[in-house]
């Protein structure tokens, strides 16, 4: 059972497709503001579609939510299984006279709303059967309406969107219940919540008209009414409705791109909401801030490169080990086979210079390539045009010097460009033959942080097979 004022949110995502990036981001807000107040985060699957709703979606959206570490308190709801206590709160309402019985035709409907367009009338439809004699009532198909109120209006007190109100003559009598007894959407949603104990639906503004509706069934049913916050949608750069073009992409995407989980919450929680000017934190922090008033009213603005920037910060203040083990995660989730032992050392062994430039997880596996590969070294197209005989020629100058160097970056420098010297070259010119040698790329760190790493041994070992003496 709930305590006496504790916060229950809910995320409830249709299982028919991946778990998008907007989606995610509602997940997420509702997690940080029920978990900030030692709430419950609640999952429920809405999944009366049955022909779109598949086992498959469901899973992408638990694997989506499990990566992202927005954990659910119990057991994931499904809202098909409920459809008996759907029915029953329809029955509920007829018996009260707040619903009624209508056995208005499709056909009879669209004719309706036909005259009223010709007239130049609202085309909302009112059933002839609202308020006819049970007695009256054919033995034939009909669908269960709201008797919802004709006159005044209906107000939300939006935590976001502030006070909206709408007029009750733009309300229709919406279905509970279709003529097949299957119970609609918006009957289904209210009921779910309220027997879930959701104080606060924080949900997309394109709800914001369900939430008049469902006021008034929610009312209708003698229940209270929750505290509604309605996010505005996410657009691209360009201020258009997001696209797969902008970063429309379900959440596994980002997690094959190599985003740390972390640099994900951190930046869906800029998406829309702030503190202060701060841009860059922890989700410890993000839980001890987060509030609902703090959401914006216009859309966020999807970048990637405030995501690549944001990423980057997040994979340079990880403790090594703890990137390591994100790293070995990633590399699973996208097929990769597992580093060895040999190879987890010397990523350890590097990481302190390795996570200083990248942005994502492949930018740190390319610049560990020299740590992943093993002799002999096969260097790429612009990699082997550096190891000319000239170039040859120095490196078997600097093997031997190395044999019995103290293995300090000082003493490794000094080395290196005394040999340089002595060849009439800067070092400049050295570094590329050795990063061939040592790597196999043009593009490396440093050589001395690689040779500090690979060691004694194997640093003259590749040297040595790039000047080919191995």
């Amino acid at each position: 059972m709930n305590t006496p004022d504790q916060v229950v949110t809910r995320f409830a995502p249709s299982p028919t497709g991946f778990l998008h990036i907007g989606g995610a981001r509602t997940a997420l807000f509702n997690w940080l503001y029920a978990r900030g107040r030692g709430g419950k985060f609640l999952l429920r699957i809405e999944d009366t579609d049955r022909a779109r709703s598949t086992p498959e979606a469901t899973a992408a959206i638990l694997a989506g939510l499990d990566w992202l570490g927005l954990d659910h308190d119990g057991e994931a709801v499904s809202q098909f299984a409920r459809a008996e206590r759907h029915r029953e709160a329809a029955r509920q309402l007829l018996e009260s006279g707040r619903a009624y019985k209508c056995f208005a035709t499709p056909e009879e409907i669209a004719e309706a709303r036909e005259k009223a367009r010709a007239e130049g009338r609202a085309t909302l439809f009112e059933s002839p059967w609202r308020d006819a004699d049970p007695a009256s009532h054919p033995d034939a198909p009909h669908v269960i309406r709201l008797k919802a109120p004709r006159d005044g209006e209906t107000v939300i007190e939006d935590v976001v969107q502030g006070r909206v109100k709408f007029r009750n003559e733009t309300l229709d009598d919406m279905i509970l219940l279709r003529s097949d007894g299957t119970p609609t959407y918006m009957l289904a949603v209210v009921v779910d919540d309220h027997d879930m104990g959701v104080t606060h639906v924080i949900r997309g503004d394109d709800h914001l008209n369900n939430a008049a509706r469902q006021t008034l069934l929610y009312r209708a049913l003698g229940w209270e009414v929750p505290v509604f916050a309605h996010i505005p949608l996410i657009h691209g750069p360009d201020g258009k409705k997001l696209s797969k073009r902008h970063g429309a992409l379900g959440v596994e995407e980002y997690r094959a791109m190599g985003y740390p989980a972390e640099a994900m919450r951190n930046y869906l929680a800029r998406l829309g909401w702030s503190h202060g000017d701060d841009e860059f934190f922890t989700t410890e922090q993000a839980l001890a801030w987060f509030d609902i008033t703090g959401i914006n009213k216009s859309p966020a603005r999807f970048d990637f490169r405030k995501l690549d920037n944001l990423s980057g910060q997040h994979i340079r203040a990880m403790e090594d080990a703890a990137l390591l083990h994100e790293l070995k995660g990633w590399r699973a989730a996208i097929g990769e086979p597992p580093f060895s032992e040999k190879q987890e050392k010397g990523l350890l062994r590097a990481m302190p210079f390795l996570k200083e430039r990248a942005k994502k997880f492949p930018d740190l596996i390319e610049k560990a390539h020299f740590v992943l590969t093993e002799r002999p070294i096969a260097p790429d197209e612009r990699a082997q045009a550096a190891l000319d005989d000239v170039s040859r020629g120095i490196l078997k100058q600097l093997t031997p010097q190395l044999q019995d160097a103290s293995w300090t970056r000082d003493a490794l420098e000094e080395i290196a460009n005394r040999v340089a010297e002595a060849n009439g070259i800067k070092f400049g010119k050295l570094a590329a033959p050795l990063r061939a040698a040592l790597a196999g790329r043009s593009a490396t760190p440093s050589v001395f942080d690689m040779m500090l790493v690979l060691g004694r041994d194997e640093t003259i070992a590749r040297l040595a097979d790039a000047a080919g003496e191995g």
